[in-house]
């Protein structure tokens, strides 16, 4: 089958006006079934494109492309629900750890001070490293 011969094979698509878009329909919707050519509608006089003659190929790629972003977009929320949901599960989880090791910090500085003699420099130096691992 021959191609026509406004057949244009450059990536840039045409832009046309919509007077004669009306006139050459036929020819344009076969240029772009036989050759993938996309062809912009323009306002008579306005360089915008309002409408465009895509192959049939490319306008389902377009709406699969739409499908899928749907799809990735839902599945994307269900696992920022599900993170959110196990980020609030660690810290309350956390938190309780966080407790107990403040209790048993607190039991062990308070057996510390019952069997360490007053003023001894050892222990001076424990509380030194630890109220700085508490201001990091």
């Amino acid at each position: 089958m021959a191609v026509p011969a406004l057949a244009d094979r450059s990536p840039q698509p045409r832009a046309l006006p919509l007077r004669e878009v009306r006139t050459r329909l036929t020819q344009l919707v076969s240029l772009a079934e036989l050759t993938d050519t996309v062809t912009l509608v323009t306002r008579d006089g306005d360089p915008r494109p309002v409408a465009a003659i895509v192959p049939a190929s490319a306008a389902r790629t377009g709406a699969q492309a739409r499908a899928d972003a749907e799809r990735v977009a839902a599945i994307s929320a269900g696992w920022a629900r599900r993170l959110e949901e196990l980020h609030r599960q660690s810290s309350r989880r956390h938190a309780a750890e966080l407790r107990a090791l403040a209790d048993a910090l607190a039991e062990a500085w308070a057996e510390l001070d019952r069997r360490a003699p007053a003023g001894d420099p050892a222990l001076a130096r424990l509380r030194a490293a630890h109220a700085d691992l508490l201001r990091r």
